[in-house]
């Protein structure tokens, strides 16, 4: 299965555009990561894996955030960068991974990635506001492997 197949276009579209109007309230930063399989035992530690692989801890204040799904794994992991751990509590991540995971057992994960991504973009903003000065330090397009 394809990413098209897991999100269509058209529900690509939308994540991007979730993640552009998010990343307009704070200076955070927000990239999804889908793949069919979850290629590490725990979710948690491949959204490392990955997060490393794509240097999302490249950014000016370690502000970034990774949404992290294996759609035939049926598991997915929120992580944050070293920045937003040093502010937050452990239970930062629980009320997007609740919202996440009801949407995911209805079927509709446009609509919840689309939520959480919202979520996020609340959330940090209290913590890392969105600045004049901000740049787009991580693409914001769905990252993909097979």
């Amino acid at each position: 299965m394809a990413l098209n197949d897991f999100i269509p276009e058209e529900g690509q579209t939308k994540v991007v555009s979730a993640i552009v109007a998010a990343e307009k309230r704070t200076s955070g930063e927000i990239r999804v990561h889908v793949e069919p399989r979850c290629k590490a035992g725990d979710p948690y530690e491949r959204a490392v894996q990955v997060f490393n692989e794509l240097k999302m801890y490249e950014t000016r204040q370690r502000n970034a955030v990774l949404v992290y799904v294996a759609y035939d794994s049926h598991v997915f992991a929120i992580i944050g960068d070293s920045g937003i751990n040093e502010r937050v509590g452990a239970g930062f991540w629980n009320k997007e991974k609740d919202t996440l995971a009801a949407y995911l057992r209805q079927g509709d994960p446009v609509g919840g990635l689309c939520e959480v991504i919202g979520q996020i973009g609340e959330s940090l903003s209290s913590y890392f506001p969105w600045q004049k000065d901000d740049i787009n330090e991580q693409s914001d397009e769905i990252s993909y492997t097979e």
